[in-house]
């Protein structure tokens, strides 16, 4: 196994090492992203169902950790241009990362192709100086094939993480979207 990295090493063509080198990178960041943010988000889930919940069993307002708390303060009069205010201010914040998910899942796969293609340039290139044929073309491509690899493996992360803190930003402001209009309905 180590002699195969090594002889892979030896073999790719630097463009090649530095794709896969940043492919990595990416990897590592994506996780970072993925992991900060679903902790995140699932914290704050729980205090805004928590607060939902106690509106619904008939609190007058909602609890000391809601989102929403910050914005009824400032305005006692729970107008819905403050509560949409408070939407649009959640939604930014519930939707932090998702950018780079989504950059990260679109553009790897292209960085991973950049890759192969330059592996199999090198290779071809290796088959005009050397009297081998199909070993060298096979082993090459081979080796080649495995930035696009990477480069696939590397999207399916990250638009799988995409797609899952999507849909918990999605809960979350539906949460505070019931609370908001549980305020309002007892306003009238």
């Amino acid at each position: 196994m180590i002699n195969n990295l090594i002889d892979f090493y030896l073999k790719s063509h630097p463009v090649t090492l530095g794709v896969l080198l940043l492919l990595s990178v990416y990897f590592v960041i994506l996780n970072w992203v993925f992991f900060y943010r679903l902790f995140s988000l699932n914290s704050w889930l729980v205090k805004e169902n928590n607060s939902l919940e106690s509106l619904l069993l008939g609190a007058s307002t909602v609890n000391h950790d809601s989102f929403l708390r910050n914005f009824i303060k400032i305005n006692v009069n729970n107008s819905k241009e403050i509560l949409d205010l408070a939407m649009l201010a959640a939604t930014k914040e519930a939707t932090k990362g998702l950018s780079v998910l989504s950059v990260f899942a679109s553009t790897t796969p292209f960085i991973g192709l950049f890759g192969t293609v330059v592996s199999i340039l090198d290779t071809f290139s290796h088959i005009g100086q050397s009297s081998g044929g199909m070993g060298i073309i096979s082993g090459g491509v081979s080796d080649a094939l495995i930035a696009t690899a990477s480069g696939i493996f590397v999207a399916i992360f990250a638009y799988t993480y995409h797609q899952i803190l999507k849909r918990k930003s999605f809960e979350l402001i539906s949460f505070i979207q019931m609370q908001s209009d549980a305020i309002l309905s007892r306003r009238v």
